[in-house]
């Protein structure tokens, strides 16, 4: 694959990943900053690396399995791992400032 292709493919990632929502905070997971890394392996296969906004989140499976769920339907993609982290632990930095502006914290 070709670095334009893989590009394209990340950024439709990122777009899906802007249509999942936090089940506790009326922001998306990719503008909430809890997505930390997103790659594509030459074999389609996607690699998310993410947190959460509290460790002990009782949707957190819900949340991982949406997040799957959704990138491997993604055109252009074959399949999904996600990787769950809590290294660095999110923090409200980490929001864009569009949910910033969502959250009024701007």
């Amino acid at each position: 694959m070709d670095p334009s292709e893989q590009l394209e493919i990340e950024m439709r990632i990122g777009q899906v990943l802007k249509s999942i929502y936090d089940p506790e905070i009326p922001v998306n997971i990719y503008d909430l900053g809890l997505i930390y890394d997103i790659t594509l392996d030459d074999d389609h296969v996607a690699h998310i690396t993410m947190t959460l906004t509290a460790p002990n989140c009782p949707m957190a499976e819900d949340l991982l399995e949406e997040v799957k769920f959704k990138v491997a339907g993604t055109r252009g993609v074959k399949d999904c791992e996600v990787k769950l982290t809590f290294k660095p632990p999110w923090n409200r930095n980490m929001l864009s400032d569009e949910a910033k502006l969502e959250l009024g914290l701007l």
